[in-house]
């Protein structure tokens, strides 16, 4: 077996036991089985909400979110922190981590989830499911007119990660025409119909029949559809959001909405978060909104993903070898 290399800054076999902070949700044999993977070391198991200064103070390694992003001000030894979430939010602030200090996250822990929540999304939009939805409210038996399929529509998808292409795929196999926007194109799927850069961006807007938005919150990502880009967008077509709310101009979309210059809107994240009662995104016409769900860490499938990839980045990690979805803290994305 070929010995593991050593990372800077990561542990080294021989050093002291290492203080582990876990803020994951675990049962006592997810408990186990984490001692298991670091046996000699210290291992401290805490919910996000009870963790103290002291713990973080001493943390070497922490596994799971913690309850505010700031708190990692009062880490002092911490090496590594492993996120229990795909998102970044908060935690790539510039001298928040220590210097050296190592952050992943849990990239492929929710693609899929989150993939399901916007084909339903988008299939109930262009089945016209809200609106009859609001007929049978009233108890009114009404056809409301054709319907739309993703057979032969042309899905725009903006962010192509984990979350885009499990998506993008779903979409494919029931017949849609996918575009994918990608910061660094890479090479493209051979069932994907192009993939570009964001200068394609406003080329292909007003190709989509639906724009689906994947892509996570930095100053790159911040009101990429706004309302000039909005404008772009065919009367009929629909948005939908599952990644960051702040990647759409929240009052331009509302706007477009009830003008009635697009098709409707689904949005699992809206900016701001949460969207406050009195804002007007709620009653927008034929539009669906959900409090940031679609991909859960207690949907079992989810925790479990997530669980395994801390606990192969928690051996890695004790191994001094490489660590999967290593962050760059400048972008928010995995390297």
């Amino acid at each position: 077996m070929r010995k593991a290399r050593h990372v800077p800054g990561f542990f080294a076999k021989g050093e002291k036991t290492m203080e582990i902070l876990v803020t994951l949700p675990l049962d006592e044999a997810g408990k186990a089985r984490f001692a298991a993977a670091a046996p000699g070391h210290q291992l401290h198991f805490v919910e996000k909400d009870a963790v103290t200064p002291g713990l973080l103070e001493s943390a070497q390694a922490i596994l799971g979110n913690l309850a505010d992003p700031a708190q990692l001000r009062q880490c002092k030894e911490l090496r590594w922190l492993q996120l229990d979430s795909a998102g970044t939010d908060g935690y790539c602030a510039p001298g928040l981590l220590p210097e050296g200090a190592v952050l992943t996250n849990a990239t492929g822990a929710f693609g899929a989830c989150i993939a399901e929540w916007l084909l339903a999304a988008l299939l109930a939009l262009w089945r016209r499911l809200p609106e009859y939805a609001e007929n049978q409210k009233n108890c009114r038996w009404q056809r409301l007119g054709p319907v739309r399929t993703l057979a032969g529509s042309t899905v725009l998808v903006l962010g192509f990660g984990d979350l885009g292409r499990n998506f993008a795929r779903r979409a494919h196999l029931l017949g849609a025409r996918v575009l994918a926007v990608r910061r660094r194109p890479g090479e493209k799927p051979d069932w994907l119909e192009a993939l570009g850069g964001p200068d394609m961006l406003d080329e292909w807007l007003p190709l989509a029949d639906a724009v689906v938005l994947c892509l996570p919150a930095n100053a790159s990502t911040r009101h990429m559809l706004y309302e000039g880009r909005i404008a772009l967008l065919k009367k009929d077509a629909v948005v939908l959001n599952a990644g960051r709310g702040s990647a759409v101009d929240t009052e331009a979309l509302c706007r477009a909405l009830y003008d009635g210059r697009i098709g409707g809107a689904a949005l699992d994240v809206t900016d701001p978060e949460p969207l406050p009662p009195e804002h007007s995104l709620w009653h927008a016409p034929n539009t669906i909104l959900t409090p940031h769900v679609s991909g859960l860490l207690s949907q079992p499938e989810n925790f479990e993903k997530a669980a395994d990839i801390c606990e192969e980045n928690l051996r890695r990690f004790l191994a001094g070898q490489p660590l999967m979805n290593q962050v760059d803290r400048s972008t928010g994305y995995v390297d």
